[in-house]
Parts: C-alpha cells; structure tokens; sequence
C-alpha cells in the first residue's frame, strides 16, 4: 500500500477481526478474557528459567467486552460505535476517539487483524 493511499484512508471506516485461534472467554458479569499463548524462543527461556506462565490473561473492560463479540460480524468502527452508543449513551463518549484508541492498543498487541 502506497504511503499516499495509507495518509488518506480514513481509520473510523477499517474493519477490525479477531484473529483465528486466538481464545477467549466470557465471566458471568460479561467480561471478556483474552487467552494470549506466550510463544517463542525468548518466551520459551522465560517459561523455563523464570517460570513464566504460557497463557497470559488479558481482561478487557466493560465496553471492550461489548465490542468484542461484535468483531465476527465484520462492522467497521463507524458501524460498532453506533452499536455502542446505542448500549452504553452518553457514558461512551467521547465515543470514536475512544474506539479509535482501543483498536489501535488491540491492533498494538497483535490481538485483532484488519479486513483488507
């Protein structure tokens, strides 16, 4: 992708998906917990010498674990906060500059994919 066509794409109309394999659960207040393998050969020195664990756990929050779920049905970020304007009002504002944040944290961690 050119940088001009990178420059001009606007971020709110991407398409964030879960990443196959990636697992996750939902706790009985509706919370989403990410399952994140740690592998890798740094990891697997860490596992070994420093005990540390192969699974992180990485609890998203209360409008995280809304928009979650959602990222199957292939929305884009303009579509998903409509969804979450609708379901949390004005405790999600300032509503697209926080979802914009959010992926781009997900998009950090390797934890979501774009549909291109």
């Amino acid at each position: 992708m050119s940088k001009k066509k990178k420059d001009s794409e606007n971020y709110l109309e991407r398409t964030p998906l879960r990443p196959e394999g990636l697992k996750w659960t939902t706790d009985e207040n509706g919370i989403v917990t990410l399952h994140i393998e740690n592998k890798g050969l740094f990891n697997l020195v860490a596992q070994k010498l420093l005990k540390k664990p192969k699974v992180s756990y990485v609890h998203l929050d209360e409008t995280g674990s809304f928009v979650w779920p959602l990222l199957c049905e292939e929305k884009n970020i303009l579509a998903l906060g409509e969804d979450v304007k609708a379901q949390f009002g004005d405790k999600a504002e300032p509503l697209y500059e926080r979802l914009a944040k959010y992926f781009q944290i997900l998009d950090s961690y390797h934890f979501i994919e774009w549909k291109s």
